[in-house]
């Protein structure tokens, strides 16, 4: 009885025990299995499309509508790792600046999920859950929400034109869960 309570009383039973501990924590870390049930909801209207008035006169006395925004591109979101679904668009603002739209986005919460504007082709399947990360891409960003209307600003020196695609990219596991195609209007 004795030489069974100080087996596990002993320093080794006591390392395990440590090193358990700590592999639990860092698998709950890196897969934080919890966003899978929370939603993150974010509604954003696209910007200077509030001001759709006119300007107050153009040469010979006649008003003329404002400038808004132009959809450059668009795409249907497909499903990858996860089931995703959702509208892409390239918009040109007023002010010429660039916005990738998400609209009706519906996908899983996820560790560490990205917005990338790539030149890769969108696959189904599991074909297409690891290509965007081969060509050339730009992170415009954490994924805001999982759920709604949200906007992503295209940096300055960024070409539009010289990308065809759209992945929501899990960065912690290198896979997309999911990705549009960029039709040109």
């Amino acid at each position: 009885m004795r030489r069974g309570r100080k087996l596990l009383s002993g320093p080794l039973v006591l390392a395990v025990l440590v090193v358990a501990v700590a592999g639990v924590g860092f698998g709950l870390y890196w897969f934080q299995p919890w966003k899978l049930w929370q939603d993150e909801n974010v509604q954003e209207a696209l910007p200077s499309a509030a001001a759709p008035s006119a300007t107050p006169s153009a040469p010979g006395g006649t008003s003329t509508p404002a400038a808004r925004p132009r959809t450059l591109a668009s795409g249907d979101l497909i499903s990858h790792e996860h089931a995703t679904s959702g509208t892409v668009k390239l918009v040109r603002l007023t002010d010429g600046s660039h916005v990738v739209r998400l609209e009706n986005l519906d996908t899983s919460n996820g560790p560490d999920l990205r917005v990338w504007l790539t030149d890769a082709p969108v696959k189904e399947g599991k074909a297409g859950w690891h290509v965007f990360d081969d060509g050339k891409h730009v992170s415009l960003g954490k994924l805001k929400g999982n759920k709604g209307n949200q906007n992503y600003v295209l940096p300055d020196d960024v070409d539009p034109a010289r990308y065809t695609s759209i992945s929501i990219w899990c960065d912690r596991f290198d896979v997309s869960f999911g990705a549009a195609e960029l039709a040109r209007a």
